[in-house]
This record gives structure tokens, C-alpha cells and sequence, in this order.
């Protein structure tokens, strides 16, 4: 039976009012949750973004709840310390969490000030960074000279089970490169022939029988209010590779102030004022394959989305 979570979007909502709402969510029906883990938002107009790991914690303590994150070691985070973090969050709350590991966007990462390196260099950085992060969560002693330099590095609290390590894709390239590493898949809604393709390609890739769907859409009472729901909060994220990745919060903001279409923005987001509608439609995306499917609506007030998704969505999910 699939799961359905709740996405918690840090770059949307306060780390604080994030909290309340995902406690909401539990107590409405939602099974599981996950969350984004960004430096920058978006957009100015999300204006947000609180630090995933601490959250995390708070979240798993004041819920019973399973949490996911999507992370990108090997830049801004060294990943013994995502290592350190996973192994953490772990042992507290066993068989409770799992990341999902990517190769990261420039906005997120440049505050390094260590450039930013091409997309076949940042997949390279990551499988070594996976590598690290498997040895350590395993409780091997790493060194590692490479992208990533690890000097004698110990994780001396370890976790049991394993939290998982899923890949993250949105190409079906990227996912059957990571087929060879991962415990599963994550993807977002997109055109269902690709989505088939997608898993098709990561089941013939030898890839691990788990796979994650989020979901982004926009509901609100009636069809004009959901639009500009998703207009305002959701229109610069709309952006195929690179720049998805390479882009900064003021740039997105600049690219997507004309030119983003209707057309282009319902391709992205499930916009719709009719929860039997939306019910159909993310029921026809969980019937691809999906084991858990994560629904984030795109606007920064939470609890009319999560009450009216509770009382009539789930339980015909279910």
C-alpha cells in the first residue's frame, strides 16, 4: 500500500510555523514527511530557509512520524558531517529516517567560495561523497583523497537499521546512474510516460525497489485562487537543468518576473480547486510505482490544505 507524506517546504515557511504544520499533518492523516534543505529560498516571495538538521530532530521528537531530507554533500557540507548527521538522527529514532543524496545547486553552494563546478564533476564529487558517507555509517575508519579529501575520519555513533541513502533524480540519466549506488529513487511529478521510462530504466538498471514520488501542487476554494497560489510561490522553480541548478535567488526571481505561462506552470504543478480531481490525478502518478508519495502544496498557509486534504484526499488514497 502506498505511503503518503507531507512535504515541508523550509524555503516557503519559517522553521517554526514548518514544525506546527507538520505536527498538523500527522494528526489530519499523513503517514510520513520530508523536507527540503536549501540555504537560499527560491524566491524572495518564499523568503525562507530555515536549516533542515535541527528541525529534523525536533520534528521526529514531536511526531511518530518517518522524515526524509534531500541533501548535497561534498560542498557546503563535508560529508563526514552529513555522515555524522544521518548516523545522529539515526540511532535516535531507529528506522524512523532516510536522505536523499544530490549533487547540489549553485545557490545553495556557492557561499563557499569554491566555485562551481560542471554538472559530470559534481556527479563525480557525489558518488565519492556516498562512498564516504556508506563507509562511515558502516563504522569503518575513512580516508579519501579525491574531490572530497577525508582525512581519518570516525562516525563514533552509528545507527541501527542503516538510514537509507536514496538518489535523487529528475532525468532519467541521472536515475540510472543512480541505480548503482542507491537504497531507492526520488522524483517529482512530471509527465507520466517519463516517469515510466524512469522506473522502467531504474528497474532494468538494477536499481532497489524503493521509490519516492513529490508531488507539488496548488489547491485552494476556487480555480483563480489556486492559480495565483502557485503564480506567486511556485513560478521560479519551474526551470529545466542547468539552470534549475546554476542560478541564484535574485536571477530566479528576474527570469520568472515575465515570460512563465500557464501552460508551463500546470505542467509543474497540479493546480486545481477540485479535491476529486486532484484525488484522481495523484492516485494515477502513485499507480506508476510509487511506495510513498509526498504531497507539498506550493503556498506558504498550510492548515486549509492539510484539513481539507485530511477529511476528503486520504481516505480516498486508501
Amino acid at each position: 500500500m502506498t505511503v503518503y507524506g507531507f512535504h515541508a517546504s523550509h524555503e516557503q515557511i519559517s522553521p517554526r510555523q514548518l514544525l506546527a504544520d507538520v505536527q498538523l499533518a500527522e494528526q489530519v492523516g499523513f503517514q510520513a514527511a520530508m523536507c527540503s534543505d536549501h540555504l537560499e529560498p527560491w524566491s524572495q516571495r518564499q523568503g525562507h530557509a530555515g536549516m533542515a538538521w535541527p528541525w529534523l530532530g525536533a520534528a521526529l521528537a514531536t511526531t511518530e512520524l518517518t522524515f526524509g531530507t534531500v541533501t548535497a554533500p561534498g560542498q557546503r557540507y563535508h560529508p563526514a558531517i552529513v555522515a555524522q548527521a544521518i548516523a545522529t538522527l539515526g540511532q535516535m529514532f531507529p528506522g524512523r529516517f532516510w536522505t536523499a543524496l544530490g549533487t547540489g545547486q549553485f545557490a545553495n553552494e556557492h557561499v563557499t567560495g569554491q566555485g562551481w563546478p560542471r554538472k559530470d564533476v559534481r556527479q563525480q564529487r557525489l558518488e565519492e561523497s556516498v562512498e564516504v558517507i556508506r563507509r562511515l555509517l558502516a563504522g569503518e575508519t575513512v580516508s579519501h583523497d579525491g574531490l572530497v579529501t577525508v582525512e581519518e575520519a570516525t562516525v563514533w555513533e552509528l545507527a541501527e537499521p542503516r538510514p537509507p541513502l536514496i538518489a535523487p533524480a529528475i532525468s532519467v540519466a541521472t536515475a540510472m546512474r543512480g541505480a548503482r549506488w542507491a537504497d531507492g529513487l526520488a522524483t517529482i511529478n512530471q509527465d507520466p510516460s517519463l516517469l515510466r521510462e524512469m522506473l522502467d530504466r531504474w528497474a532494468d538498471a538494477g536499481g532497489a525497489p524503493h521509490r519516492i514520488l513529490q508531488v507539488h501542487l496548488a489547491w485552494a476554494p476556487t480555480e483563480q485562487e489556486a492559480f495565483a497560489v502557485a503564480h506567486d510561490q511556485w513560478r521560479s522553480n519551474i526551470f529545466p537543468s542547468p539552470a534549475s541548478t546554476d542560478l541564484r535567488v535574485a536571477t530566479y526571481d528576474a527570469v520568472s518576473e515575465h515570460g512563465v505561462g500557464s501552460e508551463q506552470l500546470r505542467d509543474a504543478v497540479l493546480v486545481s480547486s477540485d479535491l476529486g480531481e486532484l484525488t484522481e490525478q495523484i492516485h494515477d502518478l502513485a499507480s506508476l510505482g510509487f511506495d510513498e508519495v509526498y504531497l507539498h502544496h506550493v503556498g506558504q498557509q498550510q492548515r486549509p490544505f492539510l484539513e481539507a486534504f485530511g477529511e476528503k484526499v486520504l481516505p480516498q488514497l486508501r
